[in-house]
């Protein structure tokens, strides 16, 4: 979409908002649809940059892959194995989509996945799993071609990390190997475990034998845990009550329990979690995000950004991106007092954080900048939202709703383009 977000800070937030279905999670499901014989229906997708890039991977892979209203429909059976270098290089999540073109074509050819710059996100582990599966992988500069000349076996895999994308790699080449495979030191994250609810409603067998074709269904994704999150921080950066319904809160439960900590009043229900931050917000003192069930490491800026408006000192490790916290120096522009050592963010109280513009360095830093423009005093622009509609559908009118002061300032059409209007691609 583009454009600045103008945020002017100092207003409570008040209201309810509904979470939509997770990127982390419609990302993989879309991958996996290319398994599938007939049509595969994805109800109430949030209209994301990562979701369309996954849709142009798909068109290009041969399938008729569209939008129907908040859905979106993917058939077809996929006839090349080439990714389309673009899109795949835009996107970490284009890896997932190799083991799928493995299955059904024997064959895949992409670049290196790109992403974030958040820290070393390497490939190695979806690539060793894939080779004790049958895979031959090799480099051609910055080309990947990955071939699978027996198709794909059962094997017995332990990853060295719980690694979110290999798990989901491997549990996508296991659905449609021959034989079962046994992932061991797998990740546990909930959007997994929608992917394997995903496989077996199609005809897969997560537990047992793999099918080399599976069918089509209907599916509707989680609720996106890192949104609720975002907004939970949100309300005890800016003050407030916010209910959050349809998300389990014990998906982000670690992020609800320090933020009460803080001296939030949370209140949940079996799909909903009530904010609520009237008084003075406290230091955390030291936190650490890890692996599923702890902390999630994509909510460590968004918490960071609440603790700027604390009263005390806080930490924050991130022991999975070595760059988790690139918002920095966003945060400084506002006043705050913080400091990057390693993977720690230390941050100090201040009086006051003030409006000021600030850059977008990644999806998450980029959200937790709007976070802690909301508690600053007066008007704020971040810029390079690009990167932050990669992950929120709609997020400044979200925030309106709530009472926040945010507006999107598109950018003006240069005189070549009022006088050249684009052409769309078929």
């Amino acid at each position: 979409m583009g454009g600045d977000l103008i945020i002017t800070g100092g207003m409570p937030l008040n209201g309810t908002v509904h979470i939509p279905a997770a990127k982390n999670s419609v990302l993989p499901l879309l991958a996996a649809a290319l398994l599938c014989n007939g049509t595969v229906r994805f109800l109430q997708v949030p209209h994301l940059a990562d979701v369309d890039t996954s849709v142009e991977l798909l068109q290009g892979a041969g399938c008729t892959a569209r939008w129907q209203g908040s859905d979106i429909t993917v058939q077809g059976v996929p006839s090349t194995c080439r990714l389309a270098p673009e899109a795949a290089a835009r996107m970490r999540a284009s890896i997932l989509f190799c083991a799928p073109l493995l299955a059904r074509l024997g064959r895949v050819e992409t670049v290196l996945p790109g992403g974030c710059r958040i820290g070393a996100r390497p490939v190695d582990l979806h690539l060793s799993g894939l080779a004790q599966m049958g895979v031959h992988c090799r480099e051609e500069g910055a080309r990947l071609i990955l071939t699978a000349p027996a198709g794909l076996h059962g094997a017995d895999i332990t990853l060295g990390f719980p690694s979110v994308g290999a798990t989901e790699t491997l549990l996508l080449a296991a659905a449609a190997a021959q034989g079962e495979t046994v992932l061991r030191g797998a990740a546990r994250e909930p959007e997994i475990s929608d992917l394997a609810a995903f496989l077996n409603r199609c005809g897969g067998c997560v537990q047992g034998e793999g099918r080399r074709m599976l069918y089509s269904c209907s599916f509707a994704p989680m609720a996106d845990r890192i949104v609720a999150s975002t907004l939970a921080c949100a309300c005890a950066a800016a003050g407030g009550r916010v209910e959050l319904t349809g998300c389990r809160p014990e998906t982000y439960a670690p992020l609800l329990e320090i933020l009460a900590q803080m001296g939030c009043r949370v209140e949940t229900g079996p799909e909903s979690a009530v904010i609520t931050r009237l008084g003075a917000l406290h230091g955390a003192g030291r936190v650490f995000t890890g692996v599923y069930p702890a902390l999630a490491t994509d909510a460590a800026p968004l918490l960071a950004a609440a603790m700027l408006a604390a009263d005390s000192a806080s930490s924050i490790e991130d022991v999975v991106f070595e760059r988790r916290f690139g918002c920095a120096e966003g945060f400084a522009a506002f006043g705050a007092a913080v400091q990057v050592q390693g993977r720690t963010l230390d941050i100090r109280p201040v009086r006051q954080l003030q409006g000021a513009c600030a850059r977008a360095a990644d999806l998450r830093g980029g959200a937790a900048l709007v976070v802690a423009a909301l508690a600053a005093r007066g008007r704020s622009r971040i810029t390079d939202t690009g990167y932050i509609d990669r992950g929120y559908a709609g997020f400044a009118q979200m925030l309106a709703e709530l009472g926040a002061q945010i507006e999107r300032e598109m950018p003006r059409e240069s005189a070549s383009e009022k006088k050249t209007p684009s052409k769309k691609q078929n």
